[in-house]
């Protein structure tokens, strides 16, 4: 039961002028598959430097395309961030804050966009836009806007057997390599979005069915550094762990020791094994169908885990574990093969405006993303000074909400409840984040540069809420 299968609309141009010299003819336009995992945090690969778990589809991507190590959703919860990686705009102007919510119709996602410029936009996998899969029995959302549906699975299957990534993911890889068996007569965007490592969020709901650490063989890999909790962690925060709904893993993990935790990520890391396995099928049917040379790749996840660190085994925080995710681009002849970028701060705003560059099609003025290829093409490019993820971690309360900004060194966290409501830690010298720093007199300024950076962005995004 535990191995791999049995384991069971408008808008103005951008840049107009700089696309129109650099614009691909039709005929030279890429494939773009865009592929990525639900709650798969930045370390989570072997080519991270994580030594107690195996990525070789990932590595591989990574040795033949560019890796970026400082890339951030856009909230730590699995709507809001999906919302965002197809629209380029944040979760509260999508209208999708929290899980179950649907993205307000006037927003243009992907799919209107690279189908209005003669793409083939196909849908395969997780959507959540609000239904995870349209196509299951039972489901009310049986299309999705601007894409059509790649059909995966048997649709008698009933939930909840198919909300598991073990159920779902490798029958998605198979439907996926049998696209790629199919003549193209035009480019593709094909979003391949897999489930694992998520079934995470079932050790604490539904622990019979994993091993525990009397069931696994070999050793449980060590606890991380910052493993505790943090004595002056914000109330906010303390309060979230309480809570019986929506994260409640938090609070079924509570009287968790050592070793529960070990093997929580014992598990957690063989799911990202797993899906990493589907991800592997995928490449190599793109290798069969001769296709590898004229397509994009693009992996990441669409948020982090707390992966034991302060010990939080759940999504919906700002921690670097929730917030951080992997983030890999790869053409071949196209791309740097091997290049790893710790300087540039990358969000998942981001994957739109890129795609839509390499593509040669005009961005609209609504993103807030920027097209990588200016700092791939230009590793020296001036580009931003900050990155920002929001939070809205309890649908029954609504005024529950967070923000991060994140710089160079610095990454400062706010929260709109509670007293001691800030968050400051120095990531060159702190990266586990257990010292925090808002309130030392000799960091007032770097607080306030922080602070008025959130407000130009809220600014920006027409963000209302009050923190500071």
């Amino acid at each position: 039961m535990f191995k791999r299968r049995q384991f069971l609309k408008t808008g103005l141009l951008t840049a107009a002028g700089l696309l129109a010299q650099c614009s691909p003819k039709k005929s030279q336009r890429p494939n773009i598959l865009f592929i990525f995992t639900d709650q798969q945090t930045w370390r989570a690969m072997s080519c991270a430097g994580k030594p107690h778990l195996s990525t070789p589809a990932l590595d591989r991507l990574a040795s033949e395309g560019i890796r970026f190590e400082n890339a951030y959703c856009t909230s730590p919860v699995c709507a809001p961030a999906r919302s965002s990686m197809i629209s380029s705009r944040m979760p509260h102007e999508t209208g999708v804050e929290w899980n179950g919510q649907s993205m307000n119709p006037y927003i243009t996602n992907m799919g209107h966009i690279f189908r209005e410029h003669g793409y083939r936009t196909v849908w395969a996998g997780k959507w959540h836009l609000p239904e995870s899969y349209p196509l299951r029995a039972g489901s009310r959302q049986k299309q999705i806007d601007g894409f059509e549906l790649l059909p995966f699975y048997d649709s008698a299957k009933n939930w909840p057997e198919w909300g598991y990534g073990d159920v779902t993911d490798e029958p998605l890889a198979e439907a996926v390599v049998n696209f790629f068996k199919q003549p193209q007569e035009q480019p593709f965007l094909l979003g391949v979005s897999f489930c694992n490592p998520h079934d995470c969020c079932y050790l604490t709901r539904r622990p019979e069915r994993y091993p525990d650490a009397g069931q696994i063989n070999g050793p449980l890999p060590p606890l991380p550094s910052n493993y505790g909790i943090n004595p002056d962690e914000p109330e906010f925060l303390q309060q979230k762990r309480k809570l019986d709904h929506y994260g409640d893993e938090l609070l079924l993990s509570r009287d968790w020791g050592e070793t529960e935790w070990r093997a929580y990520l014992w598990n957690y890391y063989r799911m990202t094994e797993r899906v990493d396995a589907a991800i592997g099928d995928v490449l190599q049917a793109l290798d069969n169908a001769g296709m590898t040379e004229n397509t994009l790749v693009l992996f990441n996840s669409d948020h982090g885990d707390g992966v034991a660190s302060h010990r939080w085994t759940a999504k919906l925080s700002l921690y670097e574990e929730a917030t951080r995710i992997p983030f890999i681009l790869r053409w071949p002849g196209k791309l740097p093969a091997g290049r790893i970028d710790r300087r540039h701060l990358v969000s998942q705003l981001d994957v739109l405006p890129t795609f839509c560059d390499f593509a040669g099609i005009p961005g609209l003025s609504s993103f807030h993303g920027k097209s990588l290829k200016a700092v791939i093409d230009r590793p020296g490019a001036e580009w931003r000074d900050y990155v920002v993820t929001e939070l809205a971690d309890d649908k029954l309360d609504e005024t529950r909400k967070g923000r991060m900004v994140r710089t160079a060194q610095y990454k400062y966290n706010v929260y709109a409840h509670g007293p001691r409501n800030e968050q400051l830690f120095d990531l060159k010298y702190d990266p586990g984040e257990t010292h925090n720093l808002a309130y030392e007199p000799a960091m007032r300024d770097v607080v306030k540069t922080h602070r008025n950076m959130l407000k130009k962005w809220q600014q920006k995004t027409d963000d209302k809420v009050d923190f500071v």
